[in-house]
C-alpha cells in the first residue's frame, strides 16, 4: 500500500518528476511489476491527435489527450512513413501508424487523428478537400511500392452513403497516386511516360440489370429502390475481387447513366496496376456475402458526411438529371435516405475515415 501511495505521490508532483523517477523503478527489479502495472495503465485508456503540420521544422507534433501524462511534446523527424509506439520497456501497447501529410508555408495542416485502442482508427481532414487528396495519396504510394511481390495489388475499399463524395474521391487520389507514383520508381526511364499505377473500379457497374428488376415479384418497388443493397449483384463483384487477387488482373463492369444499366467487361485492370481502389455505398457492410467482399481489402476507408448535406447533394443531383423537385424530394425520403442510414451503420468497420469537405 505504502509503495502504490509513493508512485501516485510521485506522479503528482509533474510529468518532468514523474519521468525522473522512472528510472529509479526500472533498476530496481523488486519494483518493475508496479511500474509496468502504472505505465499500462495510463496508456491503455489514453486517446491522441496527430497533427501533420509544417510549424515545428517539418516535424510531428504528439499531444496526448484528454489530459498530459508521461510525455507533453515531442518532435519527430521527417520520414515517409512513421511508427509511434508509447511502450516502455517490455510493454506493447497498440502500435500507431502515421502517414506523412502535405507541408505549406502556413499551418493549413492535415490532421491524422488516432485512439490507441485494440484497433486503431485513423481519421483524415484539410482545409480543402485538395488536401485530403494529397494525404491519401501519398498514404498508398509508399505502401503499395514496397510491396514484396510485382505481381501482387494494393487493393482499398472506399465506402461512403449517397453524396458523400466517394466518387470523387477515388478518382482524384488514383490520378494523384499515378502522378507520385514515377517518384518512387526511380528504375523507370524518365523518357518514358510511365504507365499508370491505379485504377478505380466502382459498384455502380455491379447493380443488377433494368431487365432484372422487371422480373422481381414487385418490379415497381425493384425500381423504386434501386440503389438498396438487394439491387446489387455482390456475387459477380466478389467474384471479380477473386479474380484480381489469384490472377492479378480482371475486367468489371461499368455503369451507362444514360442508359441505366451496367456496361459489361468495360473496366479493366492490368498486372501493372499497383492500386486499385473499388469505391461504394456497401462495401463494409458485416452482414451475409458484403463481409467476404469486406474481407478482400488490404485497407478500408469510408466518407464521414452529415447526412442531411449528402441528401441535398443528392437531391440537386436528381434535378440536374432532369427529376422534378417533389419527385426529387420524395426519392430522398423513400430510398436515397434509408440507404444512407444503413451505410452509415458500416462505419465502424473503417480502418480510416475521411471528414468530407465541399468542394
Amino acid at each position: 500500500m505504502s509503495l502504490n501511495i509513493l508512485i501516485l505521490s510521485l506522479y503528482c508532483l509533474g510529468d518532468d518528476k514523474f519521468l525522473l523517477s522512472t528510472s529509479y523503478f526500472l533498476k530496481n527489479s523488486l519494483l518493475l511489476p508496479f511500474f509496468f502495472s502504472l505505465s499500462l495503465w495510463f496508456f491503455c485508456d489514453s486517446a491522441m491527435e496527430v497533427s501533420l503540420s509544417s510549424a515545428t521544422s517539418r516535424g510531428y507534433t504528439y499531444n496526448p489527450s484528454p489530459e498530459p501524462f508521461l510525455l507533453k511534446r515531442v518532435k519527430l523527424p521527417t520520414w515517409d512513413r512513421h511508427l509511434l509506439s508509447l511502450s516502455p520497456t517490455r510493454v506493447r501497447p497498440q502500435t500507431l501508424f502515421v502517414q506523412k501529410g502535405p507541408h505549406s508555408a502556413k499551418d493549413n495542416s492535415v490532421k491524422v487523428v488516432c485512439c490507441l485502442k485494440r484497433e486503431a482508427t485513423v481519421v483524415v481532414e484539410g482545409r480543402c478537400i485538395d488536401e485530403v487528396y494529397d494525404a491519401l495519396a501519398e498514404r498508398l504510394v509508399p505502401t503499395a511500392a514496397a510491396m514484396s511481390n510485382p505481381n501482387l495489388k494494393y487493393i482499398v475499399g472506399l465506402a461512403g452513403s449517397p453524396g458523400s463524395g466517394k466518387s470523387t474521391i477515388a478518382s482524384e487520389v488514383a490520378r494523384r497516386v499515378n502522378r507520385l507514383w514515377p517518384q518512387k520508381a526511380c528504375a523507370l526511364d524518365s523518357q518514358v511516360s510511365p504507365p499508370d499505377m491505379a485504377a478505380v473500379i466502382p459498384m455502380d457497374g455491379f447493380h443488377l440489370y433494368c431487365s432484372q428488376l422487371d422480373a422481381m415479384e414487385n418490379p415497381e418497388e425493384a425500381h423504386a429502390r434501386r440503389g438498396a443493397p438487394w439491387t446489387f449483384n455482390p456475387e459477380l463483384l466478389l467474384k471479380s475481387l477473386k479474380t484480381l487477387r489469384s490472377q492479378g488482373s480482371v475486367y468489371a463492369p461499368s455503369f451507362d447513366h444514360g442508359v441505366g444499366d451496367p456496361v459489361e467487361d468495360d473496366i479493366f485492370v492490368s498486372l501493372q496496376h499497383k492500386v486499385v481502389i473499388v469505391e461504394g455505398n456497401y462495401l463494409l457492410l458485416d452482414d451475409g456475402i458484403w463481409k467476404e467482399i469486406s474481407a478482400m481489402f488490404d485497407e478500408k476507408w469510408f466518407v464521414e458526411i452529415d447526412i442531411d448535406k449528402a441528401m441535398e447533394r443528392v437531391r440537386m443531383r436528381h434535378i440536374l438529371t432532369g427529376k422534378p423537385p417533389d419527385v426529387a424530394k420524395w426519392r430522398i425520403e423513400y430510398n436515397d435516405r434509408p440507404n444512407a442510414e444503413k451505410v452509415n451503420k458500416s462505419k465502424k468497420n473503417a480502418d480510416l475515415i475521411i471528414r468530407s469537405i465541399d468542394y
